[in-house]
């Protein structure tokens, strides 16, 4: 039961954090450009988050969503003094809820990539995902070149695939699979030496599977998530822009990175 949770968790939290290829989705590409007014007038704003993907968002035992991207939510409710509905959404519905005005902005767990930025718009980083190759304790490797003639699993065409095939030796084996919770059974089921995955996969499954001593290897690559508002909104994108650098200066992000993470923010990039 518990490697069937942590799986099924794996699947979800892979699949929401965007690091598996997208399927194409017909969106409207004259969606309504939101202004602040607007959510100022109206004295709410709907937040479209992910509750799948602990500790970013999560159901609560009364059933209410809450976690690192429902705090961020809530902070920016009271900056502007208006009234916060959380909505969930998914990792393949997150954008048509954004462009069809189910919601009004995203902040769920939503990397920020120029394919995406085709489509909606994103604010400076407010919160960071590590991608990384996995493997026991008793496998000695710290770099790439070490993976010569190991078997490495990924979930097809996903970040941590790219980022592998570019950059291992050819004796390497990717071995790709459907998804990623597929990728982490052959991993712990000792198909494959390795596992291509992220920091909050990697936590679990370590937590799950302690006699493994599952640990980072090798540190891929980072993913920046950013703050997700329709095209054209020029003066909310502004907004939420300034909302972050400020609680990011006056220790507030921090603080809600603590709450969830149990770490310090690291430094996140701006643009």
């Amino acid at each position: 039961m518990l490697l069937g949770s942590v799986l099924k968790t794996a699947r979800r939290v892979l699949a929401a954090t965007g690091l598996v290829a997208l399927a194409a989705t017909a969106l409207p590409h004259d969606a309504a450009a939101q202004s602040i007014d607007e959510i100022l007038s109206k004295k709410k704003i709907q937040v479209g988050m992910l509750v799948d993907v602990p500790p970013f968002g999560l159901m609560n035992t009364e059933g209410k969503p809450e976690g690192y991207d429902a705090d961020v939510a809530k902070l920016m409710g009271k900056y502007l003094g208006v009234e916060v509905e959380l909505v969930p959404v998914t990792g393949p519905n997150r954008i048509p809820y954004l462009l069809t005005n189910k919601v009004d902005v995203l902040v769920a767990v939503f990397g920020i990539t120029p394919e995406r930025a085709k489509q909606v718009q994103f604010s400076i980083p407010y919160s960071t995902i590590e991608i990384q190759l996995l493997g026991p304790k008793k496998l000695d490797i710290k770099t790439l070149e070490q993976t010569a003639g190991k078997k490495i699993a990924v979930a097809r065409a996903s970040t941590q695939d790219t980022a592998l095939t570019a950059a291992v030796p050819k004796t390497a084996t990717i071995m790709r699979f459907d998804d990623d919770a597929t990728a982490a059974q052959a991993f712990l089921s000792g198909q494959v030496d390795l596992l291509g995955s992220n920091n909050i996969i990697g936590t679990q499954l370590a937590a799950a599977n302690p006699d493994m001593g599952i640990e980072r290897k090798v540190v891929l690559r980072s993913q920046y998530n950013g703050i997700t508002v329709r095209r054209g909104s020029t003066d909310f994108l502004q907004w939420v822009n300034t909302f972050l650098y400020f609680i990011k200066n006056n220790g507030e992000l921090d603080a809600i990175n603590q709450k969830w993470f149990k770490t310090p923010l690291g430094p996140l990039p701006t643009f």
